[in-house]
Formats: C-alpha cells, structure tokens, sequence
C-alpha cells in the first residue's frame, strides 16, 4: 500500500534565507548548513525514554496559535532545556513571548525569528 511514513521536512518561506539559516543555527542551534537546510535523524537521538517523533498537526484557519494570521505555518522544535535556551534567548535579544505551558505533553515555550514567524520551543515529556 503507497501510504506516508512520517514528515519529510518543514519548508518557510524567506527574504534573507542565508541570514535567516544563521539566526537559527546562532540562537536556537539548529545545525544548517550554508544553503540553508538540516536533516534530523531520529534514530541517533532517540532513547528508550526519548523516542524522537515528530509531529503534523493542522489548526483551524482562524487560530492564534500561530500568532500573526498571515503565518501559514509553525516549526516546533524539541529542546533538551526550555527554561536554558529562553533564558539564552533573552539575553540575546530574541523576543520571547511571555507565556509557557505545562502539559502532559511536555512544556512549552515560544519565540519569534527575526521574519515575525513565531517558532515553537518544545521540551518533551518523559516518553514522548
């Protein structure tokens, strides 16, 4: 059966991408290379109690879950330590939206890269 296996990537639109590859390889550690992309893979990161998953979830048209409504999409990244990296993240002056959420999922933070996309910032919960 031709059936999807899981998420391939996640694309964003860009006016800079060189300068945007670098603000999120410099703030959030995301390893990009220099034309801009990254591969994960999962299985040199997951554990037993970290399975590395990676997520498709859609939203109604009209949320503000995404923030500005003119952001068609939202990356959301698995951190090792939210409350490190938005502290790290302040101090750089990233804007960082006051708000974070426990849940039974994990907890959750949010930031904004420097082209208004608000980027999720995920610390998963044990077994997820």
């Amino acid at each position: 059966m031709a059936q999807v296996t899981g998420i391939g990537g996640v694309f964003l639109r860009s006016r800079d991408p060189a300068r945007l590859a670098g603000w999120y390889r410099d703030n959030l550690g995301v390893p990009m290379n220099d034309h801009g992309t990254v591969t994960f893979h999962w299985d040199e990161h997951s554990t037993v109690d970290n399975p590395g998953t990676t997520t498709l979830a859609l939203f109604a048209d009209n949320t503000e879950y995404f923030g500005e409504p003119g952001q068609r999409t939202m990356i959301n990244f698995r951190v090792d330590d939210l409350h490190v990296l938005l502290a790290k993240l302040r101090a750089r002056n990233v804007e960082v939206l006051p708000q974070t959420e426990d849940s039974e999922f994990g907890r959750f933070g949010w930031c904004v890269d420097p082209e208004g996309n608000r980027v999720e910032l995920w610390e998963p919960a044990d077994g997820m």
